[in-house]
C-alpha cells in the first residue's frame, strides 16, 4: 500500500487519464442490491414491544457518546472506556434515531462528524500513547485522552466495524451542506488510508496470508489471523472493497477454516457457537440470496447459514443436555456477554463472568453456564422473527422488570445462579438495534448496500446471487403468549443531547462515487 502511494505523479496522471476513458464513474447497474425490510408481517403489539425495546437501546448510544469527540463508551460502567467497536455500531444507531424522530437529522449529523473528525486528526504513530497506526485504531480509548487504554491491540476486526459504520454514514448523510459534505469527504479519507499491507500474516504457518488479529507497538502482529467462519466475514469484504493486495488468497485462506456440521436434521451449516458470529457482518451487508465459492458447492447463502445456526440454538436449549435453569424453545441466545462469575458458584456449579459464549450444538459449546444473552435472539430476528418474537414476548413477561432498565433489556441473566446483568455493552446494543431496523425496514442495508466498497468487495471474492427467490419466514402457531403490564412509554422519548489532535503523511482517498472503480484503490 505504501508503494502505491509513492508512484510516480506522471505514471499515476497516465494510469487515470487511461481508466477514465475506459470506465464509468459508477456502474449504471449495481451488482448487489439490498432487499430492503424482511417480508413478515407482525402484531400490533410485537410492534409496541419493538418500538419501547428500539427507543431505549438508542438512549445508551446518545448517552454514552463523548460529547466532542462522539466516540462510544464500551459498556455504562463509569470506569469503561470508548470501544471503537461500539462506535461503529453507534453511527448507524444515530440514523435510526433520525428516522424514528428521536434526534433531529442535524444532531445526528453533528455527533457523526464529530466522530470523524475526531479519528482523522488522531494521532497516528507506531508510539505506546497514541489513538492509532497505519490507519488502524486501538480497540479500547481512554474517554478522557482519546488514546489507548489497557494496553489493548491495534484492532483489525474493531476498526473493520467502525469502518463499517463510516461506509454507513456517508451514504445516509447525502444532502448539500457543510456538515454532510464534510462527513462524506472525511470518510473517505479514513478508508483510503488503511495499510492492509501492514496487518497481514506471513506467508507460511497456520494463519498464512490471512488478516492479522491486530498489532501492539509492544509484540508486533498478533499470532493469531481470522480465519474459519466468524464475526469478521465483512472484515474480507473490507479488505477487498479498498485495495488489498493478495486478498483473494488471503480469503481462501479464511474459508480452509470452515467447519460444516450438521447437529440437528435438516440444520447444517458452517458453524460458529457464538451467535454474534452469525450477525455483526450481517448487520451492515443484506446477504440474502449471497453465497461465495464455498457456499455456493453446499446450496445455501449466508443469509440462510445464519438462520439455521439460530434454529441450533433454539433446538440446544430444548434439549438443554446440561440441565439449566430457565432453558427451553422461549428462552435461548447463548453468545458472547457478561456473566455471574464464580461469587455465584455452587453444588459443583461454575460460572464465567464475560465470555464469549456460544453452542452449534450438543457437540460443539463455548463456556455454556446456562447464562442467556436477550441480544442475542433479537439481533437474528431478521433470521427467523417466528421463534424470535414469541422468545422476547415470553422474557419480558416472565422476568419483567429483573430485565428491563434504563436502556432496555439488561445485556444477559442466568435462572440457574438466580443473577441479573444491571449492565449494557455498545457491541451488544449495536447489534440489536441494528438488525430490528433492518427487519422493520432495512434502513441499514439500503444505505450499505449502495456503496463502490462493498460493491467492490463482495465481486472480488467471487459472491454471486443464488438461483430462485430466498426462502421467506413462516410464523409458527400462536403460543397464546400475552404481554401485560409491559413498562414503557409508547410517547415519544424526550432526547436530551450531550452538551456538545493532525498528522502528516501522503493520503488517498476512497470516494463514493467521482472517482472511477479501478481507479480508487488500485
Amino acid at each position: 500500500m505504501k508503494n502505491l502511494l509513492r508512484i510516480n505523479k506522471f505514471v499515476l496522471f497516465a494510469v487515470l487519464a487511461f481508466t477514465a476513458c475506459e470506465l464509468p464513474k459508477q456502474p449504471q447497474q449495481r451488482t448487489f442490491k439490498s432487499s430492503g425490510k424482511v417480508d413478515y408481517d407482525i402484531t400490533t403489539e410485537e410492534a409496541s414491544m419493538l418500538d419501547s425495546i428500539q427507543q431505549k437501546t438508542f438512549l445508551f448510544f446518545l448517552n454514552e457518546h463523548h460529547p466532542d469527540w462522539g466516540i462510544v463508551k464500551d459498556r455504562t460502567a463509569s470506569w469503561a472506556p470508548a470501544s471503537i467497536a461500539s462506535t461503529g455500531f453507534g453511527i448507524p444507531c444515530f440514523a435510526i434515531g433520525v428516522e424514528r424522530k428521536w434526534i433531529s437529522r442535524e444532531q445526528a449529523a453533528q455527533i457523526t462528524l464529530n466522530t470523524l473528525e475526531f479519528f482523522y486528526n488522531s494521532a497516528q504513530s507506531a508510539a505506546t500513547n497514541v489513538t492509532g497506526y497505519r490507519g488502524f485504531y486501538y480497540h479500547f480509548l481512554a474517554m478522557d485522552t482519546g488514546t489507548r487504554t489497557w494496553s489493548c491491540e491495534l484492532s483489525s476486526v474493531d476498526t473493520g466495524l467502525l469502518m463499517m459504520g463510516i461506509i454507513f454514514a456517508r451514504n445516509y448523510y447525502n444532502l448539500d451542506n457543510e456538515v454532510e459534505d464534510r462527513i462524506r469527504l472525511l470518510a473517505g479519507k479514513l478508508l483510503g488510508r488503511i495499510d492492509w499491507n501492514f496487518i497481514t500474516m506471513p506467508p507460511s504457518g497456520e494463519y498464512a496470508n490471512t488478516i492479522s488479529m491486530g498489532w501492539t507497538p509492544e509484540k508486533g502482529l498478533h499470532e493469531m489471523g481470522w480465519k474459519g467462519y466468524n464475526e469478521a466475514l465483512f472484515l474480507y469484504i473490507l479488505a477487498a472493497g479498498t485495495g488489498m493486495e493478495n486478498v483473494r488468497q488471503a480469503y481462501q485462506a479464511w474459508l480452509k477454516g470452515y467447519k460444516w456440521q450438521t447437529p440437528y436434521a435438516g440444520l447444517s451449516h458452517v458453524a460458529f457457537p457464538p451467535l454474534f458470529g452469525h450477525q455483526f457482518s450481517q448487520a451492515f451487508i443484506d446477504f440474502r440470496g449471497l453465497s461465495d465459492p464455498y457456499l455456493k458447492e453446499k446450496g445455501i447463502d449466508y443469509f440462510e447459514n445464519s438462520r439455521r445456526a439460530t434454529y441450533v440454538q433454539r433446538q440446544y436449549a430444548l434439549d438443554n443436555p446440561h440441565g439449566w435453569v430457565g432453558y427451553d424453545s422461549l428462552c435461548w441466545g447463548v453468545t458472547a456477554c457478561d456473566g455471574p462469575t464464580e461469587k455465584y458458584n455452587f453444588d459443583g456449579k461454575k460460572f464465567l463472568g464475560y465470555a464469549g459464549r456460544g453452542t452449534s450444538g450438543p457437540e460443539w459449546n463455548y463456556f455454556d453456564d446456562g447464562t442467556i444473552a436477550p441480544y442475542g435472539p433479537l439481533a437474528s430476528l431478521p433470521f427467523a422473527p417466528e421463534i424470535v418474537l414469541p422468545t422476547i414476548q415470553s422474557m419480558l413477561q416472565k422476568y419483567g422488570d429483573r430485565l428491563w432498565g434504563k436502556y432496555g433489556l439488561y445485556d444477559s441473566f442466568n435462572p440457574t445462579a438466580k443473577w441479573f446483568d444491571d449492565d449494557y455493552l455498545g457491541i451488544d446494543q449495536g447489534p440489536l438495534l441494528i438488525m430490528i431496523e433492518n427487519f422493520r425496514t432495512g434502513l441499514v442495508w439500503d444505505y450499505m448496500m449502495k456503496d463502490i466498497v462493498i460493491q467492490r468487495g463482495l465481486s472480488r471474492l467471487g459472491f454471486e446471487y443464488s438461483k430462485g427467490p430466498h426462502a421467506g419466514a413462516a410464523r409458527l402457531p400462536n403460543n397464546g403468549i400475552k404481554i401485560t403490564n409491559f413498562n414503557s412509554s409508547q410517547s415519544p422519548v424526550k432526547v436530551i443531547t450531550n452538551e456538545v489532535a493532525s498528522q502528516d503523511f501522503n493520503e488517498k482517498e476512497i470516494r463514493i462515487r467521482e472517482t472511477p472503480a479501478a481507479v480508487a484503490i488500485y
